[in-house]
């Protein structure tokens, strides 16, 4: 090993160069299969705590989609009447009502209750926290996700004018009724950061005076309609949250049986993992890139071994004029690539954690709860399997200078 250490360290402008290689894929690796384990545990906790999420009979991913990612919309709506009944059963423990199809500059307006902002979790059960203002209170206020303050540079106490349906444009809007900002909501890296969250009561007064889409000639102002009843009539969708998990498949099974009304019932964690089925491929195309950068590591270091081979000829005949045998010499240069690969490592270790720390709070933004506890037994058999492929590929220059004669080295001219 002390022959090894010098033979690098007498050339260390190359051995720095394919330490540094090894050091940056080994780090690579180790981010990317992090990174897209994270990204994929975050997307199927972007729904937390809720054990039900009910809408009209439809699709489970498009439930999901249009309930918790605001994506498309809902083939029917739920009748108030269902909801109540359902949310009052003694098994719930608590219920939050969805109503959807209004927008503001691209963003979905979700009206719902205040329970939104109490039982509403994600990323393995952390509630929703306000980085500004408050919850709503009055008929025509509106809380907005950190996206949306970030992107149209929104403050407490703005006003929002909402357009009917998902395109915003002059005829759709509710110019007569606009809402006041009273909260913004931290980054949480889910759908919340898009969404624009109202009272249903809100959503009633917007529609109060229209009809088929188009707002009736008897136009009621934001005034008259705080006098009138707003209590819905239809919502959405809703989440369910129940007393006890064993309940879960039973209740699910009465609402899938629900006599009035054609109602679907979905486990969100199943739904969301069908989901990721369908969307999941760039998981798999970022670890294909990670494992090609490390190949392209090994290139390079058989390569740099290779290529020095035939400048050391005299060296490795002088050894074995010395009494070296083959097979030392074998060893030699196999230890040598074992070396570069531990240490490579050792590096590409030292700057994943040192990365990982500096990006925690950056990275738990955008949903990604990334800690030193992530590192395991998984990223543990890649650094071997790195070592490990390492020796591998020092065996090939080893088993050449192995072959060599001394005859051959010593017949070198200079």
């Amino acid at each position: 090993m002390k022959l090894t250490l010098k033979s690098i360290l007498n050339r260390k402008f190359t051995s720095g160069l394919t330490l540094f290689s090894i050091c940056i894929s080994v780090f690579l690796l180790l981010s990317v299969d992090t990174v897209r384990k994270e990204a994929k545990h975050s997307f199927t906790n972007t729904i937390s705590g809720t054990d039900l999420l009910v809408g009209a009979r439809s699709g489970s991913v498009q439930l999901l989609l249009y309930s918790v990612f605001c994506i498309g919309n809902a083939t029917n709506n739920i009748g108030w009447d269902s909801y109540q009944k359902i949310s009052s059963h003694k098994s719930v423990a608590w219920a939050i009502p969805i109503s959807l199809g209004d927008s503001h500059k691209g963003y979905r307006v979700m009206g719902t209750t205040q329970d939104y902002f109490k039982h509403y979790r994600f990323a393995d059960d952390r509630g929703l926290d306000f980085e500004q203002g408050k919850h709503f209170d009055g008929v025509y206020d509106a809380v907005i996700g950190a996206e949306i303050a970030e992107s149209l540079g929104y403050k407490i106490g703005d006003q929002l004018t909402l357009a009917h349906g998902v395109n915003d444009t002059g005829f759709s809007r509710h110019d007569d009724k606009p809402f006041i900002l009273t909260g913004i909501l931290a980054r949480t890296g889910t759908p919340v950061d898009r969404t624009i969250h109202v009272s249903l009561e809100g959503i009633e007064a917007l529609h109060i005076d229209w009809q088929s889409g188009t707002q009736s000639r008897n136009k009621v102002t934001a005034e008259q309609t705080l006098e009138m009843d707003l209590q819905p009539k239809q919502i959405t969708a809703f989440m369910l949250g129940l007393k006890s998990k064993m309940e879960i498949f039973r209740i699910q099974r009465a609402i899938n049986k629900y006599k009035k009304e054609p109602l679907l019932a979905v486990l969100p964690g199943l739904a969301l993992g069908e989901l990721w089925q369908l969307i999941g491929v760039a998981e798999k195309a970022l670890l294909i890139i990670a494992v090609f950068v490390l190949l392209n590591s090994f290139v390079g270091l058989l390569t740099g071994i290779l290529s020095s081979l035939n400048e050391r000829r005299r060296e490795i005949a002088i050894l074995r004029s010395l009494g070296c045998r083959p097979n030392q010499i074998f060893v030699l240069l196999a230890s040598e690539s074992l070396l570069f690969a531990v240490l490579g490592c050792a590096l590409g270790l030292a700057v994943f954690f040192g990365a990982v720390l500096m990006s925690q709070s950056l990275l738990q933004g955008y949903g990604l709860t990334i800690s030193l506890t992530s590192f395991g037994s998984e990223q543990l058999a890649l650094v071997a399997a790195v070592v490990g492929m390492s020796l591998l590929i020092g065996c090939i220059p080893g088993y050449r200078a192995y072959k060599q004669s001394l005859a051959d080295g010593m017949s070198i001219k200079l």
